[in-house]
């Protein structure tokens, strides 16, 4: 079996992201991030909160409470203005379609390198085990 220096497994890691940059959901993800961009509704509220956030801030720090919570209730309000927007919508969903597909390549590492450790000790993939578990049972009592 070949063996792999860190540096070598790290430039195959960046070949994958290059790989995954490419799919169709991060393609996807890019067109409607540009879309959110370029929305002038969108931009306004996003601009507004900012500004209602720096302010919340301001009340805060002079412990205005009933100021602070007038403005948390108005940033409530346009954020869900916000997330009615129908390509609000589509980005949250392709967010959560390129979480998948990461979440599934970094659980798929993950469980590779653990069968492959457990298949070069000689353990027990189905229980999980790798061989030197096995092996210390019949040690010095440890």
């Amino acid at each position: 079996m070949a063996e792999y220096t860190r540096t070598q497994v790290l430039e195959e890691a960046k070949k994958l992201a290059e790989m995954l940059a490419n799919t169709e959901e991060i393609d996807r993800f890019k067109q409607v991030e540009a879309k959110i961009n370029e929305n002038k509704k969108v931009q306004q509220l996003i601009t507004k909160i900012k500004a209602l956030q720096k302010q919340a801030v301001n009340f805060q720090a002079y412990e205005k409470q009933e100021a602070l919570k007038r403005i948390e209730q108005e940033i409530d309000r346009l954020q869900a203005e916000i997330d009615d927007i129908p390509v609000v919508q589509e980005f949250k969903e392709t967010q959560i379609v390129v979480n998948d597909v990461l979440q599934l390549v970094s659980g798929t590492i993950a469980r590779e390198v653990t069968n492959n450790v457990i298949k070069s000790t000689g353990g027990d993939l189905l229980a999980g085990e790798t061989g030197s578990k096995s092996q210390s049972k019949s040690g010095c009592g440890y």
